[in-house]
């Protein structure tokens, strides 16, 4: 049996596109499997521009902390193509192994008779075959793109649809209207599914999900902000509904963004059913929660290894202007615990709104060093993503990749240890934890 890259390469070339958004091909091959969406546990769907992952991984480690068998589908992976499918089972899921994968993608390339379809359709249908052929209480599912028209859109009856926080991302898809942007997220809405809303940056949206949720005849519909709010008081995290009142440790996941995203994962397994969860879940979830990339510390490994003694390491995937200023945000309450040098490693895809991104770590950051995205054709070039960092103000400079980003720091730093932030793209993100030695696990 050809292996998973072997097959996902061939299977790449059955559709002149990476990203051709319908229904239609992705139908046609769950009805040539036995349409096994139709056999799925119950389903929590998630959309939105940011936080998805955060609010998933959130949900997750709730559940398993309950002693349930949790299914998990997201997207981009970091390292392995086996991280976007997570096989659940109580006492801890896993991502699916190598000989699962590579069945489930021959079953599908099968059944799919050489008939034009994207990647991505054709792996959620592989990924929906494994998720209907193992048991498991719940499956979070999270959109690839969009909502309406994403492959993973074809769930009838989930038991919530999420929406996390809208902003401006893929526009060549999507365009750059905020109301256009959430009209199709909402797209994921189902007559008589619960609705969570996350609290929104941007407010005009809200009315736009809320009026597409009750098109939809979907409820009950549960807005951030109005029916429920997450906070931190006195060194605890504060969880409040109409119902409900949580006293809960602060998440592990660092940044005040991820008390928003914890917020909506609670509001959104009490819509989904699993109001009558042990307080205790809750607790240990949000204490063990994991979710790689997303302003991840470094602590060992290769990269730490040839950093400056001491040097304080984050790695994160955001790559447009909503998650840069979240993400400086909190850096700068990094800063305000323990100050330090910042300097940062960046690339960026050709895709994204660098010069938004940059924009908020000026006066944060003392130098930029600008590397290319390695192995993706999307890539900036370096000189170009240190362009845009000097027009929002910030010393910068191209260096060939983040070995020599890290051997400049070195030389950079002659007294106090650095503070080193890797960011810009998810695939910048996936190559560092790939060369440290400490992929997802």
């Amino acid at each position: 049996m050809d292996s998973s890259d072997t097959l996902i390469e061939r299977l790449t070339r059955l559709h002149p596109k990476a990203i051709d958004l319908s229904l239609g091909r992705v139908l046609r091959l769950l009805a040539a499997l036995g349409n096994p969406h139709k056999r799925l546990p119950p389903v929590i769907h998630v959309a939105g521009t940011n936080g998805k992952g955060s609010t998933i991984a959130f949900m997750r480690a709730i559940l398993e902390s309950a002693e349930l068998a949790v299914h998990v589908y997201t997207s981009p992976h970091l390292v392995h193509f086996h991280e976007r499918i997570r096989l659940g089972k109580v006492g801890g899921g896993a991502f699916v192994d190598e000989e699962t994968l590579a069945r489930a993608l021959q079953r599908c390339e099968t059944a799919n008779a050489g008939e034009p379809i994207t990647i991505f359709e054709i792996t959620t249908a592989a990924a929906f075959l494994l998720f209907a052929e193992h048991h498991a209480d719940v499956l979070l599912l999270e959109t690839g793109l969009g909502g309406r028209l994403d492959a993973t859109n074809v769930v009838e009856h989930p038991a919530a649809a999420v929406i996390t926080s809208i902003g401006h991302d893929h526009p060549e898809y999507l365009g750059t209207d905020l109301a256009a942007i959430a009209l199709e997220k909402a797209g994921i809405f189902k007559a008589g599914s619960p609705v969570v809303i996350a609290p929104q940056a941007y407010q005009q949206v809200v009315p736009v999900l809320t009026g597409a949720a009750e098109r939809a005849k979907a409820g009950p519909i549960v807005v951030g902000k109005q029916d429920f709010a997450a906070y931190e008081q006195h060194g605890r995290f504060i969880y409040q509904d109409t119902n409900c009142l949580m006293d809960l440790p602060l998440p592990k996941l660092p940044g005040r963004h991820q008390w928003t995203n914890a917020g909506t994962a609670i509001a959104a397994l009490r819509a989904a059913g699993f109001a009558d969860l042990e307080n205790e879940a809750f607790e240990h979830g949000l204490l063990t929660v994991n979710w790689p990339a997303r302003l991840q510390s470094l602590k060992t490994g290769a990269l730490v290894d040839s950093a400056p003694a001491g040097a304080d390491i984050w790695v994160d995937g955001g790559h447009n202007a909503d998650g840069a200023r979240v993400l400086s945000a909190a850096i700068a309450d990094l800063e305000e615990r323990h100050a330090a040098p910042l300097f940062m490693v960046c690339g960026m895809l050709n895709t994204k709104d660098s010069a938004a991104f940059f924009q908020p770590f000026a006066g944060l950051a003392r130098k930029v060093f600008a590397v290319p995205v390695p192995g993706n054709s999307m890539s900036r070039s370096a000189e170009e993503t240190a362009d845009f960092a000097r027009r929002a103000g910030l010393t910068a400079i191209a260096v060939a990749d983040v070995p020599e980003a890290f051997a400049a720091i070195s030389d950079e730093v002659t007294a106090e240890p650095p503070r080193i932030l890797v960011c810009g793209s998810l695939y910048l993100a996936g190559h560092v934890l790939a060369l440290n030695g400490t992929p997802p696990r």
